[in-house]
């Protein structure tokens, strides 16, 4: 009989979710349009960058300059005079603008060491950092070529022979689109359960379990199974159809192995969202909670920055987090096709981790629905 409670309890909760069009809209655009935005939204390299030239010098040399800026890095140079270039810079139409003074040529070749002005526009955050590298690699190879009068080829004492892993083409979409989709596997998680409960005790169906035969134990695990199902369905949906097929982003270990390792992931998570459900009394304190768990999960497990980046105390600390082992266990399956073998103390962390927080979101459940009594 308790087995049936928590299938049919479980039943209603995915019922309850499907009449939910804010959920549901949330779900889809988490696993679909929210993965491929991360993933192609922000350019991996600087792409079509605006740029404007106050060529005062008029020399061979400042051509040759203005000449080594092109598509697809930037776009072709405006020459411009020195008057306009501020206010092409106040109205954003320029990222860069470079400024080559008056008998520059002539003082290179005199060796007078002459100045060139770069203005950027900060406001670029990932244009102006990329971009101020290039400009000031291009000037100078332009430079010292024409000073040499030859471009030389610089022969090393070492030959370097670089062999790229796992992402061949550096190609940062790769890590973008599968992070984004283990980062949405936490947060849906989270938020679908404490909601739901939230949900239960705004419309008043709590006092309704208390007159049933049924059990916390067994309402609290309905809800951890039904949302589970729908998050993993969804992931896996996600990464099949997004990532492998949109994105042609190419995953390499067992997909199977990945759900099983995401569905003790969601033990853990779900029975967290229901922690925090009992903390609160309505979804806009739910949603402010939110704020102050997710971010610390997400920025600190390793899916931003990796883990050895990190203060020693803050790696010890967010060994407790079940995405830190989840994100630890994402990566060698899909990037590096890492088995059972490898990953298994991932595994045991998070079935831990999962059981000890299904054990305090019960207790919490429990003196909740006694107080809801």
């Amino acid at each position: 009989m308790r087995a049936a409670n928590i299938f049919h309890l479980g039943i209603k909760e995915l019922r309850s979710l499907w009449r939910d069009p804010i959920m549901l809209v949330l779900i889809v655009y988490a696993f679909t349009l929210s993965i491929y935005t991360r993933a192609t939204a922000i350019p991996e390299t600087l792409n079509k960058a605006p740029i404007a030239i106050v060529d005062e010098d008029r020399s061979p040399l400042s051509a040759r300059i203005a000449s080594a800026f092109y598509p697809p890095y930037f776009l072709p140079p405006e020459l411009i005079t020195q008057a306009a270039m501020d206010a092409r810079m106040d109205a954003g139409l320029d990222t860069f603008a470079l400024v080559i003074p008056p008998e520059f040529q002539s003082d290179l070749l005199a060796e007078r060491r002459p100045a060139i002005q770069l203005n950027v526009d900060a406001t670029r955050m990932s244009q102006a950092f990329v971009g101020s590298g290039y400009i000031q690699t291009i000037v100078t190879d332009e430079v010292r070529t024409f000073a040499q009068r030859y471009r030389d080829a610089a022969v090393l004492p070492v030959d370097l022979a670089l062999r790229v892993r796992f992402n061949p083409t550096l190609n940062k979409s790769w890590f973008a689109a599968v992070m984004q989709v283990i980062n949405n596997i936490t947060m849906l998680s989270i938020v679908l359960t404490g909601a739901a409960l939230i949900r239960e005790r705004e419309h008043g169906t709590v006092e309704h379990l208390l007159v049933m035969p049924v059990t916390p134990f067994e309402i609290m695990t309905s809800k951890v199974w039904a949302i589970a199902l729908v998050v993993l369905v969804a992931s896996s949906i996600s990464l099949t159809a997004v990532v492998q097929g949109m994105l042609a982003v190419p995953l390499q270990g067992s997909l199977a192995l990945f759900l099983a390792g995401t569905a003790l992931h969601l033990f853990a998570t779900t029975s967290m969202g229901i922690f925090l459900g009992t903390l609160v009394r309505s979804m806009p304190q739910f949603g402010l909670l939110l704020m102050l768990i997710l971010l610390p999960l997400q920025m600190l497990s390793g899916a931003t920055t990796p883990r050895e980046s990190m203060p020693e105390i803050v790696q010890q600390v967010m060994l407790a987090a079940p995405n830190t082992h989840f994100v630890m266990l994402a990566q060698a399956i899909l990037y590096r096709s890492a088995g059972l073998d490898v990953v298994w103390p991932q595994f045991v962390a998070l079935a831990l981790i999962g059981t000890v927080q299904f054990g305090l979101a019960l207790s919490r459940f429990r003196r909740t629905i006694g107080e809801s009594a």
